[in-house]
Parts: structure tokens; C-alpha cells; sequence
């Protein structure tokens, strides 16, 4: 067959890209086309996406295509980070620019929502963990301080939603997206209008939930004089990014498997056929957010690299710049197991300073206070790991199995020693790769849609022969079972 290609606009958290995707038939080739930085902004203390820059990068990424031999691609696909949205007047114009989930308007908005739906309740509903920057708070907190938006909004579009509503001019909500943000009923797979009643939001808000797979529209005329003459369709794939990503673990048609999507966050968890909703799920603060074939993934979202990265930032920030690598080595060079936090706990949510609040959590924990930057670094990795084996074993209590390797996909697979002691503290085996699993499971979809591929599970077959896993066995001792118990102390302690 001739090479079927396809554009994947994956954006990240910090950063965005373009990558170009062709398929022969057998395998998948990726050649990044355009990268670029996703920048929020802070004005008058509300933190928010530059919307307008990201769309303007999404269009230079397609005008590359029109200029190149990739003219001639046949689809584009849109990833995102979840539970953000914008808001599209009776014009069709965008009325501001969205709220960043880290923005500190959602701040205690749990126990004012609670007010009218209990957490119990909302749960036995959404199947969603709780977490303040859910979408379903956000809109709460939007009624409670901005109800002229909302009153004057024909349409709520989330992020990949809104972008594909830029290049189309067509408005649908796609369900993985959806899915992240606690407005679907998790069983029915469709917007809960017993929610939104509960909490005054009006339904007409919504677009249609349509299901990945679906064709959104051709660019639209003025974008094609623009950009050049692009025919390509735009189509929903699983635009919810770590649902992309677990499209890429390379696991089997009828296998049980552990899969962390690892970057900013780390999102660890198992692919259900249908929502796991009771007492022990909500107790464990799981969540069931849609997945690629009809599957649920039942996870729970971990703080991830965003501790790293933004300790980064405010070293940065002081006038001392660091690689990753020379992170690496400087956590290698301190001494093991000497402090550790709760990487979920809600000190380390907001942007700022990432080190000083590692240190106040070690002080108020009764812990040896890390000073260098080596032994902050080391403190991250390390309790990670830990939360990683604490997450698997809560996975085993729920489902009755018993997992014996774990697949991590995603960015956070270059960090060779995080991958290497999730193995030494779960006392499993760690396949890691592939590194883009999120644009590859965004052009995987773009087969699937385009009928090249038949599902995902044909499209893991693909995948694994396509790109290269690297595997870590478990070096475990007595000092990681130490290490685990004074973790699992540690985060049962209460911050004062």
C-alpha cells in the first residue's frame, strides 16, 4: 500500500508539537514536523492558557505539511492535557481565554459543591476521583463568580474540542475528554443532565458526545487560503492525552496489564470494560475516564514529573539553570531513602516554589530536611516509586489480580532511574516505551478512523514491532521494604 499520513498535534502541559505519522501497511514512522512551548500566563493573579498562541502553532505545523512533501496527509488529530474548556458565545466567538487547572480560583470549591451534591454521590454518578480542578468544579466555581459568562455562553468546548472547532468551524464534545472532568455519568457514557440540573448548569452548554473515530470536518476555506491546500480531515481521535498514550502500550489482545503514562503527571492504571464504582474505589480516590475501543481506564492520577520539573523552574528562577541529566546525577550522588513526601498531597499542586515546599513537608513529617539540589531530586524520584507500588497494590486490592510487570509509556521514560526503581520498589518487572506513546497513539487512532487499522488491539501489534522497549528488572531488598513502610507512615501523617 502507499504510505497512509497523518498530522498529530500532541500538546503537553509545557509543550506542544507536531508530528508527522505514516504508515506502510506493516509499521509506523513519527518525524517531528514543528515544536514549540505552551507558555500559561499569569494576569491579575488568574492563571490561564494562551489559547490564540497555541492555535497560531497548531496552524505553522500545518502550513509545514502544505509546504513539504507531506501535503498530502489525510488526517489530523488533536491530544490535550484534560478538564479544560473554553466558552463560544451565539457568534462562535471565543469569549476568553481558558482557566489553567492550577489556578487557584477552585481552592476549597469541593465543600461549597459538596453543599449540593454530596462527594458520595457525585461519585457513584461520574466514577471520578475528586480533585479540585475537575471540570465539573471549575464550572461550579464559574457559576459562583462569573455567571454573566456562563448566562451568555451558547458553548462549552473542551481544549482538543475547541482547537478542532478553530480549524472547522464544527462544535462536539469528544467523549475521552469529556470523561476527565466529572460531567459524564460514567455508566450511561453520556452527559449527566442530573448533575448539571443539581448544580444550575444548562444542558445546552454541551455539544454533542460523539465517540473517536468521528470526522469533525475539512478545514475551513479561510484556513485553506491561508495555510495552502490542505485536504486533509480533522477527526476526533482519543483526545484525552494519556488516553492516547495507553493505545501505545505494547500489551496483547487478552492481557492484564499496569500501564503509568509518565510526564507531568503520572497516571497509573488498567483498562476495564466497564466503570469500577464503590466504596473501596472511592476510598482509594480512583477514577474511570473513557479509553480507546470502549475501554474504561481505571487509574489514579499521581503528581508525576511536574515535581521535578518545577523544582527546575524555581532553580531557574534563583540564576542556576539545570539539565535533566545533571538533575540525574545529582540525585544519584546523594544518599538513598533520606526523606520522602506524598507526591498527591495538595502542597505541591500549585506552581512556586517546588523546593521549599519539599522542605516544609520533610520539616512538618518529622523528616530529614533535604538542602541540595541532588538530594531534592533524589527525595521526587524515590517517592514516586514508592507511590507507584502503593498504587498497584491498592489496583490488586480492587480487582482481585495480581500484576506482575508494570508498562510505562511517555516522556518519563528517558528518566532511567525513576524507571529503574519503580522495578526495585514494586519488585517487578518495568517495560518503558515507547517514549512518544501519545502522538503515537494519536496516529494510531488516525488509522483506526481511516480504516487502515482495524483496533487497538491490531494497533499494539503495530506498535510493538514499531518501536523499541527497553526493559528494568527489580534489584529489590530489605532497605526498599524499609523505605515503603516509612513512605506509607509518612503519607498517613496529617500537614499542620
Amino acid at each position: 500500500m502507499a504510505k497512509l499520513k497523518m498530522l498529530a498535534i500532541d500538546l503537553g502541559a509545557s509543550s506542544g508539537r507536531g508530528i508527522v505519522g505514516s504508515f506502510d501497511g506493516k509499521k509506523l514512522e513519527i518525524v517531528e514536523n514543528h515544536r514549540f512551548p505552551n507558555e500559561p500566563v499569569m494576569t491579575n493573579g488568574n492563571f490561564s492558557w494562551d489559547i490564540l498562541r497555541i492555535f497560531h502553532e497548531i496552524k505553522a505545523s500545518i502550513s509545514k505539511c502544505a509546504l513539504s512533501d507531506d501535503k498530502d496527509i489525510k488526517s489530523i488529530g488533536i491530544d490535550t492535557w484534560g478538564v479544560d474548556y473554553s466558552f463560544i458565545d451565539k457568534n462562535g466567538a471565543l469569549m476568553a481565554n481558558p482557566y489553567h487547572y492550577r489556578d487557584l480560583r477552585t481552592d476549597n470549591i469541593q465543600p461549597y459543591a459538596f453543599k449540593t451534591v454530596p462527594f458520595d454521590k457525585l461519585y457513584g454518578i461520574t466514577g471520578i476521583q475528586t480533585i479540585n480542578f475537575n471540570t465539573i468544579y471549575q464550572l461550579i466555581a464559574d457559576m459562583r463568580d462569573r455567571p454573566y459568562i456562563i448566562e451568555n455562553a451558547d458553548k462549552m468546548l473542551f481544549t482538543p474540542d475547541l482547537l478542532n472547532y478553530f480549524l472547522t468551524g464544527e462544535k462536539f464534545t469528544e467523549y475521552t475528554i469529556a470523561s476527565t472532568g466529572a460531567v459524564l455519568d460514567a455508566k450511561k457514557r453520556a452527559i449527566s443532565v442530573e448533575l448539571l440540573n443539581a448544580f444550575g448548569i444548562k444542558e445546552s452548554l454541551f455539544a454533542p458526545v460523539v465517540m473517536p473515530g468521528n470526522k469533525v470536518g475539512k478545514l475551513t476555506p479561510a484556513l485553506i487560503s491561508e495555510l495552502g491546500d490542505i485536504k486533509a480531515d480533522v477527526v476526533n481521535i482519543v483526545s484525552h492525552d494519556t488516553a492516547s498514550a495507553v493505545i501505545a502500550v505494547p500489551a496483547k489482545k487478552g492481557d492484564d496489564f499496569v500501564y503509568i503514562s509518565s510526564g507531568t503527571w503520572s497516571l497509573m492504571g488498567v483498562e476495564n470494560d466497564e466503570p469500577v464504582i464503590n466504596d473501596l474505589s472511592m476510598k482509594h480516590n480512583f477514577t474511570n475516564e473513557g479509553g480507546a475501543g470502549g475501554k474504561i481506564r481505571f487509574l489514579k492520577n499521581i503528581m508525576g514529573l511536574w515535581l521535578e520539573q518545577e523544582s527546575r523552574r524555581q532553580w531557574k528562577r534563583e540564576g542556576t539553570s539545570y539539565t535533566f541529566d545533571e538533575l540525574t546525577e545529582k540525585a544519584l550522588q546523594s544518599k538513598p531513602f533520606a526523606c520522602f513526601i506524598d507526591p498527591n498531597n495538595v502542597l505541591f499542586s500549585p506552581s512556586g516554589d517546588m523546593p521549599g515546599r519539599i522542605r516544609e513537608f520533610c520539616k512538618k513529617t518529622g523528616q530529614y530536611v533535604p538542602q541540595t539540589v541532588g538530594e531534592i531530586v533524589r527525595c521526587i524520584f524515590e517517592s514516586l516509586a514508592l507511590c507507584y507500588r502503593q498504587t498497584i497494590e491498592s489496583i490488586e486490592s480492587m480487582t482481585g489480580k495480581k500484576y506482575s510487570s508494570i508498562n510505562i509509556v511517555g516522556g518519563g521514560t528517558k528518566e532511567a532511574i525513576l524507571c529503574q526503581w519503580a522495578a526495585d520498589a514494586s519488585n517487578r518487572v518495568v517495560y518503558a516505551g515507547p517514549v512518544e506513546a501519545t502522538a503515537i497513539g494519536n496516529i494510531s487512532m488516525q488509522a483506526i478512523a481511516s480504516g487502515e487499522i482495524k483496533d487497538i488491539y491490531e494497533a499494539r501489534e503495530v506498535i510493538t514491532s514499531s518501536f523499541d522497549v527497553k526493559t528494568y528488572q527489580p534489584a529489590y531488598n530489605d532497605a526498599w521494604e524499609d523505605a515503603y513502610q516509612r513512605f506509607l507512615s509518612i503519607c498517613g501523617k496529617e500537614l499542620r
